[in-house]
């Protein structure tokens, strides 16, 4: 069946993955009488049996936040009600037990947003999401999830002052002790994974910087070591919200740095994303400071990129991402690929199919672009490798992934940007990852120029 396990790792991923899933569950077709969807949605999803022996279908996915980051989100679910109450009686049930005082502590719920209440009521007159109204990202998630996709990491509190998990280093810690004390990969992936007939790939969504880079690197090299061949996508996600202080600038860099060097070690691909600091066109219209916003914007181009992926294998054919793999990474040690779309159907009027030559005006790559001006002419940005997805009406977007030779002078920039900061016992391993980086997209290939020096 060609199934893709999806891994989410935090606040940023979550936001972004619930548009996915949203836009997953528009693909459904429930009438016997209509056209089949092109989209195989078992690839992405798994068939079950509630407690109550009704026929469910749930993402095939794994979600990990801190305690109090899933909002109103109810692990059990509208579709296993009946096993929480269960769970419920099992722990009143266990009170006989204790024949002393019993004191209960229990946390102020998170109540479920409006738009939440509104879906469970099927109100026709669903409450309008806004920037305001949506404080987590299961405010606006419209799937139901099994309960062992739901993994609540209750060694911090998501948003605490107290105790934050902010650095790379901490994350990297976090990830140690849980699986340390539960083996993470035997307990939330096998189980997945083990109820495919024929796994493509995982795909797994993380931060690009901070404490849940770090727990990404770490997840991310434990599943490589665990599943050897098995094809692994990661998608590094940036925080572009409001304006860092430059010691904050450069801290970040230096994570961005440590991912790239993890990810060309041991996934199979990985796509840095990030909402361009200027230069939107002007149909794109977002709040910048909301993650709501800014994660749209960047799961409508991953969606569309990975859609071949999931496609029924009739027809035109089924394209798995081992295929788009051996697309892009055409010379067997190019793992780093940049991200592009546009929308053609904005650039005409409704009524006009869309022009599939127009150019790609939104940049979705990673931020690195920013660390230097590219100076040199057209040329130099020699294509690798690439992936287009044109998407035709009523879903009109204009998708394509493209691995550069500018990948190299933006690791460059990158590398000499780093350099001074770093301490003597990382310099070393860090600057040869990046140094090898550099090597895979320049192999074979010459500007004539002097202008690739960082020195």
């Amino acid at each position: 069946m060609h199934e893709i396990l999806t891994i989410q790792l935090g606040h940023q991923a979550n936001y972004l993955a619930t548009h996915f899933w949203n836009t997953q569950e528009s693909y459904f077709t429930y009438e016997l009488e209509e056209t089949p969807s092109p989209v195989d949605s078992n690839i992405l999803f798994r068939a079950g049996i509630s407690e109550s022996r009704e026929e469910t279908y749930t993402p095939r996915t794994v979600i990990y936040d801190l305690k109090g980051g899933f909002g109103g989100l109810r692990k059990w679910g509208g579709l296993y009600d009946q096993q929480l109450s269960m769970r419920e009686g099992d722990a009143q049930d266990s009170k006989g037990v204790w024949g002393g005082t019993v004191a209960l502590h229990q946390d102020t719920p998170i109540l479920p947003a409006e738009y939440q209440r509104s879906l469970e009521e099927n109100d026709s007159s669903q409450s309008k999401l806004t920037v305001d109204t949506v404080r987590y990202w299961s405010d606006y998630n419209r799937i139901f999830y099994h309960p062992r996709s739901i993994v609540q990491l209750s060694e911090r509190d998501f948003g605490s002052t107290l105790s934050p998990l902010e650095k790379y280093e901490s994350g990297e810690e976090l990830f140690c002790k849980i699986d340390r004390d539960d083996d993470l990969l035997d307990r939330d992936v096998r189980p997945m994974l083990e109820e495919c007939d024929q796994v493509q790939a995982i795909q797994l969504l993380t931060a690009q910087t901070g404490a849940w880079a770090g727990f990404g690197a770490t997840y991310t090299e434990r599943l490589r070591d665990e599943f050897g061949k098995l094809g692994l996508w990661v998608w590094g996600i940036a925080d572009t919200r409001g304006k860092l202080q430059r010691s904050r600038q450069l801290s970040e860099s230096i994570d961005e740095a440590r991912m790239l060097g993890e990810m060309s070690a041991n996934a199979s691909m990985y796509v840095p994303l990030s909402v361009p600091a200027a230069g939107l066109p002007p149909y794109v219209q977002l709040n910048r400071d909301s993650r709501w916003h800014t994660s749209a914007l960047l799961s409508a181009a991953f969606e569309s990129i990975t859609l071949p992926a999931r496609q029924r294998s009739t027809g035109s054919g089924q394209t798995g991402l081992d295929r788009l793999e051996a697309s892009l990474n055409s010379n067997g040690h190019q793992y780093l690929a940049r991200l592009q779309a546009s929308v053609p159907i904005a650039h005409s009027s409704a009524q006009q199919e869309p022009d599939q030559s127009t150019d790609l005006d939104l940049d979705l790559s990673t931020n690195l672009r920013d660390l230097s001006p590219v100076k040199s002419s057209r040329s130099y940005n020699t294509v690798f490798g690439g992936v287009e997805c044109f998407r035709g009406s009523p879903y009109d977007s204009n998708d394509t992934m493209l691995e550069a030779n500018q990948i190299a002078r933006e690791v460059k920039s990158l590398r000499t940007k780093i350099r001074p900061a770093l301490g003597t016992s990382e310099r070393e391993g860090l600057i040869d990852s990046l140094s090898n980086i550099v090597n895979g997209y320049e192999e074979g290939w010459s500007s004539g120029s002097g202008e690739d020096s960082d020195e």
